[in-house]
């Protein structure tokens, strides 16, 4: 078996990359590899992903991320040729831009480079990632992707000749899956601008009913224009969110996740007559998320952008559908609109409370939509676009299967798109991923 060793600026934190580095580095060890998981940095407030690893774990500098001067510089070269020296053939997988940039020149020859790139397209071309990836990964023997259609948009705007795709692995396979008869919609991950659950709040304040009656000012809660879903003025109904149209019916948003925006969170959840709707679960273990999922009858993913987002791929895995913003080629491996979860485009809160109002309340019962039928929120939805009524022509009781909002049976809607998505969560399977990197390994040394 060949020595495989992973690279990240910060191997401890808490993040998506080192999650998905940590299960597997165990992965591969437990096949045999000789694994070494590198952060070239400690962390500020290091995270045990895995109990009893079968890896070596290293850190190169005792300092959070930052600038190197000359001397920390010099050590990381004789520290790194220290720990690269004794080590076997095999392979280097460098986790992140800055990381190849930093780490390719340094490597041993036999140890081949191999660059990981953990984001989507999308987001890359919109920072300095597209240019360092442009500059960078053509060198390495393969740069790999989370998704096909990322390694195909990377392949034909960065040149790169050498693309893959290995999407991130789930750590386990749940035996079994929620029943999706409980009346909460979860959100999960930091609580972070990025992540946006300001919109996920709206969202599913409006489709509760009690979302904004109108655009709020300008600022809102991340400092956004109106008009972007993320303030609007209390219901005038009080603080239980009920409106004349109709009830919440006893559904809420669990958040679940810690950090900086939390407060702000609240104050939105106040301002969309949902405080006591939305709950905030803070941070739980890893071991205890399935009971989460179990829980849950919908996950809402309102990121601004993702890579492969773990969170549906878990969702999935225990049969609960996600409604999603279209933000990745990783998303849209994930959520297959119509079949395995509900996609809608970025930024588009009006029809992100629409999908979850189809998934939560039967069609012509739901309550109304905050912006989605009318301008100041307050009357139901026009029939015509087929967002929440049935269409009593064909006396099915459906709404309108070309927007596919609503159904007579959400329950049963949401168990359709839930088996689905379990079935096509298989392939995100550990065992199905490290043998993905196997045959990468193998490729490279043909």
């Amino acid at each position: 078996m060949s020595t495989v060793l992973f690279a990240c600026l910060d191997a401890d934190t808490l993040g998506g990359i080192q999650r998905v580095t940590h299960t597997v580095a165990q992965g591969l060890a437990e096949r045999g590899h000789d694994v070494h998981v590198v952060g070239l940095h400690r962390a500020e407030h290091p995270f045990r992903y895995v109990e009893r690893p079968r890896y070596r774990r290293h850190v190169v500098h005792r300092t959070p991320p930052g600038p190197l001067s000359r001397t920390a510089a010099r050590r990381e070269r004789r520290r790194l040729a220290e720990l690269t020296g004794g080590l076997a053939p095999g392979f280097a997988v460098l986790s992140s831009p800055s990381v190849v940039a930093r780490l390719r020149p340094l490597l041993p020859r036999h140890l081949l480079p191999i660059g990981q790139y953990h984001g989507s397209y999308q987001h890359a071309r919109g920072s300095w990632h597209l240019r360092s990836v442009r500059g960078h990964y053509g060198r390495l023997e393969r740069a790999v992707f989370v998704s096909e259609d990322d390694a195909r948009l990377f392949s034909e705007h960065a040149l790169l000749p050498n693309t893959w795709s290995v999407p991130n692995p789930l750590p386990a396979w749940p035996a079994g899956t929620a029943d999706l008869t409980a009346r909460r919609v979860l959100g999960v991950g930091r609580l972070e601008g990025v992540k946006r659950f300001d919109r996920l709040i709206s969202a599913f304040a409006m489709a509760c009913g009690s979302g904004p009656a109108g655009r709020g000012p300008a600022g809102g809660v991340h400092g956004r224009a109106p008009g972007d879903g993320v303030d609007g003025r209390t219901s005038e109904s009080g603080t239980d969110g009920r409106t004349a149209g109709g009830g919440v019916d006893g559904w809420e948003l669990h958040l679940i996740g810690e950090g900086a925006e939390e407060e702000r969170l609240r104050a939105h959840a106040r301002a969309c007559g949902v405080a006591d709707r939305v709950v905030f679960r803070g941070a739980v273990p890893a071991a205890e998320m399935g009971r989460e999922y179990l829980g849950g009858s919908v996950l809402g993913l309102s990121s601004e952008h993702e890579g492969l987002p773990l969170v549906v791929a878990e969702a999935a895995s225990y049969g609960v559908p996600s409604v999603a913003f279209d933000v990745s080629g990783g998303v849209r491996s994930l959520v297959r609109d119509g079949e395995t979860g509900i996609l809608v485009p970025p930024a588009d809160v009006d029809a992100f409370a629409a999908a979850l109002a189809g998934l939560m309340f039967p069609a012509g019962t739901a309550a109304p939509l905050g912006t989605a039928g009318s301008a100041d929120g307050t009357g139901t939805a026009d029939p015509a676009d087929g967002t929440g009524t049935a269409d009593p022509a064909d006396g099915t009781g459906t709404a309108d299967p070309a927007d596919g909002t609503g159904t007579a049976d959400p329950a049963g809607e949401r168990r359709r798109l839930g088996a689905a998505a379990r079935a096509r969560a298989e392939a995100y399977r550990l065992e199905r991923v490290l043998d993905r990197w196997e045959e990468l390994f193998e490729r490279v040394t043909r």
